[in-house]
């Protein structure tokens, strides 16, 4: 379960991090499913991300057998951010292929 948690979080994240933005780009909005679902998806490849140049701190996390603040806040982090530019990326695509 502990190498799972950080992809979790950085879910969990993404969807929270899509949402936000969705609220603060209202004419990029998606609604509230499909913000979520663009933030899952940003949420993991934010997290990915991160992981592939060393940032996301799930190595720390495994090699310690338990997570601690930073490796947490590193996949809050990583999902949200990843989660609110691909949702964003998607609502302005979406906003400019309905002119």
């Amino acid at each position: 379960m502990g190498e799972y948690l950080p992809l979790i979080i950085q879910l969990v994240s993404g969807a929270v991090g899509g949402n936000i933005a969705g609220s603060l780009m209202k004419n990029a909005s998606l609604g509230t499913l499909w913000n979520s679902v663009a933030g899952i998806l940003g949420g993991g490849l934010g997290g990915q991300l991160l992981g592939m140049i060393g940032l996301d701190g799930a190595e720390a996390a495994a090699a310690s057998s338990s997570m601690d603040l930073s490796s947490i806040l590193g996949s809050v982090a990583g999902g949200g951010v990843g989660g609110g530019v691909v949702m964003a990326i998607i609502g302005l695509i979406k906003k400019s292929m309905s002119k």
